[in-house]
């Protein structure tokens, strides 16, 4: 396929940045959409131009880490899936391709299509964890009973891998997903009621001293969502949290 690509280029965080556009021919369908990338920078070195920034690690849709809105779209057309898992056969010869990084105040741009995701990382770390007995009177985690049915929701609400998508895909650039999928993996489980109270408070207050906007319940965060972590860890989270107000 032979494809035009409109890629945001920011030198630094405080540049202003632009569009570039570049040209690439005989570009295989069965290419991932960050090995297409790759593609295009050997040309760049080659050429002696400056390749571009893109953010990548396990490239297996696990570590969240290649935040790229494609097309207007986190993570690109396709339903589950990350950035890595897009294949160039979603698109047509002659296509024309805009690549741009998410878009957030409290995800400033790095460099290119690279962004600062770690308000996430102190979101986590405001309150997701759970105290352990090491007294050496410890109890075995399997001998306490849990709901099959908690235990599921709970797993499916730990499956967020943080990558952003659902904050790129709100009009607010509100992290209520996000913070309420690490709520739900807690709070549906007797390990994580020591700090219960404690964590519904002081995540939700790190995120909006990260600059994250208000939900309005629109609910393209989940739709946008490459693990479809649902909306009702959104309502779980608003529960816990007027609970913990109210004690």
């Amino acid at each position: 396929m032979d494809l035009k690509l409109k890629i945001w280029r920011q030198s630094k965080s405080n540049d202003k940045g632009k569009m570039v556009d570049y040209s690439m021919k005989d570009v295989s369908p069965d290419m991932s959409f960050l090995e297409m990338l790759d593609v295009l920078n050997n040309q760049l070195v080659e050429q002696s131009e400056e390749p571009v920034s893109f953010d990548h690690d396990c490239r297996e849709g696990i570590c969240g880490s290649c935040s790229l809105q494609i097309n207007g779209q986190p993570h690109g057309p396709g339903e589950a899936i990350t950035s890595c898992q897009l294949h160039m056969r979603s698109f047509k010869d002659g296509d024309t391709i805009t690549i741009e990084p998410f878009r957030a105040k409290a995800f400033p741009v790095i460099k290119d299509l690279i962004v600062d995701r770690s308000s996430f990382d102190r979101i986590q770390h405001a309150g997701g964890y759970i105290s352990v007995n090491t007294s050496g009177n410890t109890q075995d985690a399997n001998a306490l009973p849990i709901n099959k049915a908690d235990a599921d929701h709970a797993f499916d609400a730990a499956t967020c891998i943080g990558c952003g998508a659902c904050v790129a895909a709100c009009k607010n650039a509100s992290a209520m997903l996000f913070v309420s999928a690490k709520v739900s993996q807690y709070a549906l489980l007797p390990q994580g009621q020591v700090e219960a109270k404690k964590r519904a408070q002081d995540m939700v207050a790190q995120m909006d001293d990260e600059g994250f906007g208000a939900c309005t319940n629109t609910g393209a965060c989940s739709a946008e969502c490459p693990k479809e972590i649902s909306l009702t860890n959104i309502a779980r989270l608003n529960r816990e949290y007027l609970k913990s107000s109210l004690t």
